[in-house]
């Protein structure tokens, strides 16, 4: 039989992850002393772990060569795709907020906004949820900086505490969406494999 092979992305999410595994009582040495190795098994080689960016995550899942995948709502929201979002893990949790500088009045005037950020389709979406249309800006970097070099009106980003915020003279003036870890399935292999990832989801979800 085949190892469940199950995409996790790196960094936090994926020691959160390996964290709750453990707490299953899965065997997750092999993923604590990865070393530069990307697949790595976990419980003896009955699941496999592939460490990959969050983005690839939902690329590896939907295309069927991972059956499962740990990502961040962001990115689910930003990239879409044809696949199960089954559970919500709880870890990771942060939000989408839109930002602008300190008294600066985003909704005043007519013309059209500009929003830098990282999240182009979820600024889009959300401002035509509310029927305005916006200049999306792409920024790879901070975004913060934007709005203090003039480029745009205000930031959509993902903010945890809001310090950066602070400290650079910005100010939360909307929330837009939690944000936390979630679990996707591969539409495939949910039908194929389906007992093994239920019961896997259900320990997920007991021991979260």
């Amino acid at each position: 039989m085949k190892p469940l092979r199950i995409a996790l992305t790196k960094g936090r999410l994926e020691k959160d992850t390996v964290g709750l595994f453990e707490k299953i009582g899965y065997d997750c040495t092999a993923v604590r002393e990865k070393g530069r190795k990307l697949i790595l098994p976990i419980d003896g080689g009955r699941i496999e772990a592939v460490l990959a960016k969050a983005n690839d995550v939902i690329t590896y899942v939907e295309h069927g060569v991972c059956d499962m995948g740990v990502v961040g709502k962001d990115t689910i929201m930003e990239m879409g795709g044809s696949f199960f979002e089954l559970c919500d893990l709880g870890f990771g949790r942060c939000r989408f907020a839109l930002a602008t500088k300190k008294g600066s009045p985003f909704y005043g005037g007519y013309g059209v906004k500009t929003i830098a950020t990282k999240y182009p389709n979820v600024a889009r979406s959300y401002f035509e949820s509310k029927g305005m249309d916006i200049e999306a800006i792409k920024i790879e970097g901070s975004v913060e900086l934007a709005p203090l070099l003039e480029l745009s009106d205000g930031i959509v980003d993902i903010v945890e505490t809001g310090t950066t915020l602070k400290e650079n003279g910005l100010q939360v003036i909307e929330d837009i969406a939690p944000v936390s870890a979630r679990v996707i399935v591969n539409t495939v292999s949910m039908k194929l494999r389906q007992k093994e990832i239920e019961e896997l989801l259900n320990l997920m979800e007991k021991n979260k």
